[in-house]
């Protein structure tokens, strides 16, 4: 189970009635281990239940938002433990509880540069509003390690960008920041080194609002994508890709530094 007590890998701070939620582990480029998802779900339970707080802003310490799952402690787990647990996330680990499990439904607006990769992409897209610098790098990883993308076209689809979302998942190539804002996937994309900035006068403009009226679109908006989260999740939970040899094959030769051997379909 992983350690509850990581309140430094992420950092709280609030300025006025903005918080700002930082993920602090960048010497792993913020990769999500299960204390760093832990860490954030406390931080957003604190930042939920802070009265004087009305919005948050998540970002990244370091050259990356987030890389994405670590990779060695997440995907590398041994079958027994896969089988035990349901999936590469650990006991109160699971990044898709994030965002849905709400008292007050404040808002919240991801805050990236550098690269936004695998389950990182997932938590963007489930923030109300997105602000990227210019020429972010995200990846859906989840097609080349062979766990299946259904999630994050989902979350894609629900943003408006249904064909662009189909590509990226069954390509799973790199795509930018300015081609997620064409596509209508993310709000507002950020000159060089201003992705704070412009979150940051994003964040006052719907502050100006009176709280209640903004929390009310807040939970419809995420209501509908919990719906459509769990009908994905069921979709995809009975074929147990993280059981398959090819999972196994692509995240051991991500460990190991190497192309992985041609992919069976098993």
């Amino acid at each position: 189970m992983p350690n509850a007590d990581a309140s430094n890998l992420v950092e709280y701070s609030r300025t006025d009635q903005i918080v700002t939620l930082t993920l602090n582990r960048p010497e792993k480029l913020n990769a999500f281990s299960d204390e760093l998802v832990v860490a954030l779900n406390d931080a957003l339970r604190r930042f939920d239940a802070e009265p004087e707080a009305h919005l948050a802003i998540i970002t990244g310490n370091g050259r990356a938002f987030s890389t994405g799952a670590d990779v060695i402690q997440r995907q590398l787990r041994s079958r027994e433990e896969f089988e035990r647990l349901g999936g590469p996330q650990g006991f109160g680990a699971n990044s898709a509880d994030l965002l849905v499990k709400s008292v007050n439904w404040k808002p919240v607006i991801a805050s990236a540069h550098g690269y936004v990769m695998g389950l990182a992409v997932g938590i963007v897209l489930e923030c109300d509003l997105i602000v990227m610098e210019e020429g972010t790098q995200v990846q859906i990883t989840e097609t080349s390690r062979g766990l299946g993308a259904a999630k994050y076209w989902g979350l894609m689809h629900y943003r408006g960008a249904a064909a662009f979302g189909t590509e990226m998942a069954l390509t799973g190539r790199f795509f930018t920041a300015e081609e997620a804002f064409a596509a209508g996937v993310i709000n507002r994309v950020a000159p060089k080194g201003t992705h704070m900035d412009v979150a940051m006068e994003l964040a006052r403009e719907v502050c100006k609002n009176p709280p209640l009226s903004v929390r009310a679109s807040v939970r419809a908006r995420r209501w509908y994508m919990d719906q459509m989260g769990r009908e994905m999740a069921m979709m995809s939970a009975p074929l147990k890709l993280y059981l398959s040899e090819d999972f196994h094959e692509a995240a051991s030769a991500f460990a190991e530094k190497r192309e992985p051997r041609p992919f069976k379909g098993k």
